[in-house]
């Protein structure tokens, strides 16, 4: 891991502050502020950035590149709860009490991170309520995504879930293509298994299935255009 320390002046505000949603209503000076408080790390591949049951001290907002947040089962399978990318953040369980990690992070990719040490956001927090609702926002929108895999798991079919996740990295991360809408699978065919609860075989299958049928196309191992979007919510 490397580190560098205070300003993030390199990050020109753009990366570290405006870009960052619950930052997003702070005024230029306001947003100097913020900067001033932040620390950054470089995270590489398959490095870990949190450890479940480990001490909270700093909020982590991904500056650039993407973070798996996972736990294991009882059975030592990785379950994969939240994919992080930039602007995204996580360590909020400690902001107003002490507490530990309740899953592991790592880099998926050459990470940098941005970190507010505990203390100081909360200082940001009582000069700019804002901040305050643009994070209960977001933790309720976490909590909405989480109560509705839970469900699906429970009344959908692994091909449904699969389509879902699909449509889901689509809105996050995808590109306009004159066949339709062109992303990066953040993950690998058994990280996406863990990330709906199937099997890895399931998971292959039906994305086979999806191409014959000219509802994707997958280009590689990790490219996939959605051609019929429609298709995918039925």
């Amino acid at each position: 891991m490397k580190s560098g320390n205070g300003g993030c002046l390199h990050c020109s505000h753009q990366l570290c502050a405006k870009r960052v949603p619950i930052f997003s209503a702070l005024e230029e000076k306001e947003l100097s502020q913020v900067v001033d408080l932040i620390l950054r790390r470089q995270y590489e591949k398959g490095e870990m950035i949190l450890l479940e049951g480990a001490e909270l001290d700093s909020l982590i907002i991904v500056n650039h590149g993407m973070v798996k947040a996972f736990r294991y089962t009882e059975e030592g399978k990785e379950q994969i709860l939240y994919l992080f990318s930039e602007g995204d953040f996580f360590g909020e369980k400690n902001l107003l009490s002490r507490g530990e990690a309740t899953y592991n992070a790592e880099a998926l990719e050459r990470t940098h991170v941005c970190m507010i040490r505990n203390e100081d956001f909360q200082e940001l927090l009582r000069d700019y309520p804002e901040i305050s609702l643009k994070i209960i926002r977001e933790l309720s929108a976490r909590l909405d995504r989480l109560e509705g895999a839970l469900q699906s798991m429970g009344t959908k079919n692994a091909e449904a879930r699969l389509s879902a996740v699909l449509l889901e990295f689509a809105g996050k991360y995808g590109t306009s293509h004159p066949e339709g809408i062109q992303f990066d699978l953040p993950f690998s065919r058994e990280g996406i298994a863990n990330y709906i609860g199937a099997a890895r075989e399931t998971v292959s299958r039906r994305l086979n299935r999806l191409q014959e049928e000219g509802i994707i196309d997958m280009i590689g191992n990790k490219k996939i255009i959605i051609k019929d979007k429609n298709a995918l919510k039925l």
